[in-house]
């Protein structure tokens, strides 16, 4: 009998029973005066009259209307550049312990994402949060006695003038709990190991000694760690090797596209759980099991606001104008699209993290990711969101039956006509391109209504090329580096267009 996972899962049952709910409008009003007067004093604070701020009859208004949006380059240009000069209290108290390094999915040059101690203890407490919520799943009771795989970025930190540098989850899995030591796989050691092909070599050579219960980590990446170790051990499928293997905690980018290729390295279904763990802190995670969607950390750091995603409000390079509109959480609507802007107790500010979401119920504030503002593709007019894109490579993988993790596009002109010209990265040889472009073409025209007029307009046409998936990850690797938060664009301008395309002829020839 699994005597510990027994009383592992019975105090998550007490926790959750008598833990009330908080409201998350309620909780996010806290969180915003919390937020005011901790940085009343700093030099951000005073510039912008938080003081008067939080004297004010309805605070959420006048801090929308004292304070602009801000994104990375903005923020950084005016105030965060005082840290890195060693000024203290620029935007939030003292100076930032860590930095977490961000490529995104667009610059080259990483970004410097200040992290608090205040957010490195949020992210714990979210962390607490979600194995929480695994009381409302139907987990057994020995599950709670399994190891955890969690497939980050390395966790040796680099030391640069008194703070620290790394990925977000590097910088998180080395500040996990004492007691969760025992459970964390791969262990200290492997997880130091900054190149990640060695460290899933690791991972492959002492993955049978480990009794692993759940994963988490980017899917793209997971996905090719499992490879590894299914075809080191030579074995047909994972739970050859970790056979109590039931959860997988999802997060970074929509699951969906990789569902099916993900499934196929398992011997049976497994619990899926979307997590949102950005650079910027612990947005969200799924609570529980009847929904695919997350419900929003409301209560725990950040204060959320939300610009309805409409092209008139977004600038070119994915910024958003200072005139758009915003709405707090008691205004959202469901079903609507929106940007994401957030200010955390890491001295960020109405700060454009770049994702755009969807309610799905606004009572419990859960919502899904649905793209990003770099990534919609709004030549001629066809409104295409990445949510859009992901349904239609989802499309074409049940049609054909084949498995498509990896694809990205570009508006393309030829002889003075636009196309949309996808690459999709698929194992699959025997498909004929033509085909995929038209079913691919046809779908977009029947699910967005604004992609159709564009069809019958400027958009003169859509184009598909087949590649296989590691060339993608080789752009990755080429680009910044394997593992960890990397994300692939999914779409590119006209410039990085034309080097993807370059590096593909070296890759297929």
């Amino acid at each position: 009998m699994a005597v510990l996972g027994s009383i592992i899962k019975g105090l998550i049952d007490l926790k959750e029973a008598v833990t009330p709910e908080g409201k998350p409008m309620e909780q996010q009003q806290k969180v915003l005066k919390h937020l005011l007067e901790k940085a009343k004093q700093t030099a951000f604070g005073e510039h912008y009259c938080f003081s008067e701020i939080l004297d004010a009859d309805n605070i959420s208004q006048a801090f929308a209307q004292n304070i602009p949006y801000f994104d990375y380059n903005s923020i950084n240009e005016k105030w965060w550049y005082k840290w890195h000069e060693g000024e203290k209290n620029v935007t939030w108290p003292g100076i930032p312990s860590y930095y977490a390094l961000s490529s995104g999915t667009t610059g080259k040059k990483s970004k410097r994402i200040p992290v608090s101690n205040e957010m490195i203890e949020a992210i714990k407490n979210a962390g607490i949060t979600q194995i929480s919520a695994l009381a409302n799943f139907d987990l057994p009771a020995d599950f709670f006695e399994k190891e955890i795989m969690m497939l980050g970025s390395s966790t040796d930190l680099h030391q640069k003038d008194g703070h620290l540098e790394g990925e977000i989850s590097g910088i998180s899995a080395s500040n996990i709990p004492f007691w969760f030591k025992g459970y964390y796989k791969p262990g200290e050691d492997i997880a130091k190991i900054d190149d990640w092909d060695e460290r899933v070599q690791k991972i492959a050579e002492n993955a049978h000694q480990w009794d692993i219960g759940a994963l988490s980590g980017i899917p793209s990446w997971m996905e090719l760690m499992i490879k590894k170790v299914i075809e080191y051990h030579e074995v047909k499928n994972i739970h050859e090797i970790w056979p109590n293997l039931q959860v997988y905690t999802s997060g970074g980018v929509a699951f969906e596209p990789y569902e099916k290729s993900f499934n196929a390295l398992l011997s049976h279904p497994i619990t899926v759980i979307d997590t949102y763990l950005a650079s910027e802190g612990f947005i969200a995670c799924q609570q529980r099991p009847d929904t695919n969607a997350m419900k929003l950390i409301t209560g725990n750091g950040i204060y959320f606001e939300f610009v309805p995603f409409e092209p008139k409000y977004i600038n070119e390079d994915g910024s958003i104008q200072q005139n758009a509109p915003v709405v707090t959480l008691e205004n959202v609507e469901e079903e609507k699209e929106y940007i994401l802007i957030i200010s955390t107790i890491s001295g960020l500010w109405r700060y454009l993290i770049g994702d755009t979401i969807k309610f799905t119920n606004k009572e419990k504030a859960e919502i899904r990711i649905t793209g990003r503002t770099k990534f919609f593709l709004n030549v001629v007019g066809s409104q295409l969101s990445v949510n859009k894109m992901n349904d239609g490579v989802q499309e074409l993988e049940n049609q054909f039956d084949i498995e498509i993790p990896e694809f990205t596009l570009a508006a393309i002109k030829i002889e003075n006509e636009y196309y949309h010209k996808w690459y999709l990265g698929t194992t699959s040889t025997n498909i004929n391109n033509e085909e995929l472009a038209t079913a691919l073409d046809n779908y977009l025209k029947s699910a967005n209504k604004n992609y159709g007029v564009a069809r019958s307009k400027a958009l003169k046409g859509l184009q598909v090329v087949t590649v296989q998936p590691d060339v993608f990850h080789e752009w990755n690797d080429k680009n910044k580096k394997k593992g960890g938060q990397v994300k692939m664009e999914r779409v590119m301008n006209e410039e990085k267009f034309t080097e993807w395309e370059n590096f593909v002829q070296t890759q297929v020839h």
